[in-house]
């Protein structure tokens, strides 16, 4: 049988272990309601052509809800035509989103000329590839810590034709 003591120590336990339940549950509902930025892909176009392979530019919205600018950590993308993956990279600290604003992201894709061109055979007559990016903005938000936004979009890019390379 348990002594006084005991039970007055597991009654200071369960005290403890119920507030700290609640505490954990009103910061896990604090956290949740936490805003965090919103991003939009504007438009993916064709750049041009260099000895490394084609570059297209994808213009990407980020909304901040925030009076303090925010850090971007790093980008990360990945170009897909089909169930084919084109191109990928990851883009390191970037800069800063503006305080309470809207900011424009240029993210730059380079596609190998091995993967262009290969493309430009299975595409024949109309020049230009569905595709899907997906965009991964990971920022650091103070109290909360580095999270990553996904964005996405689908659509047509266009290849490059011969008066591109001249």
């Amino acid at each position: 049988m348990a002594s006084a003591d005991e039970k007055v120590v597991e009654e200071k336990a369960s005290v403890i272990s119920s507030l700290l339940d609640k505490a954990k549950g009103f910061f896990a509902e604090k956290l949740a309601n936490i805003p965090t930025p919103e991003a939009t892909v504007d438009d993916v176009d064709f750049k041009g052509v260099t000895r490394e392979g084609v570059d297209y530019h994808a213009k990407v919205s980020v909304k901040n809800p925030y009076s303090q600018s925010i850090p971007i950590c790093q980008i990360s993308y990945i170009l897909k035509s089909a169930t084919r993956t084109i191109a990928s990279g990851t883009i390191p600290d970037p800069g800063s989103l503006v305080g309470s604003g809207t900011t424009v992201l240029d993210v730059p894709v380079k596609v190998a000329y091995s993967i262009a061109v290969s493309l430009m055979k299975d595409m024949c007559m109309d020049w230009d590839i569905d595709y899907q990016l997906d965009i991964g903005l990971t920022f650091d938000i103070p109290v909360v810590g580095d999270i990553t936004i996904p964005v996405s979009t689908q659509g047509e890019i266009k290849l490059p034709s011969l008066r591109d390379f001249f």
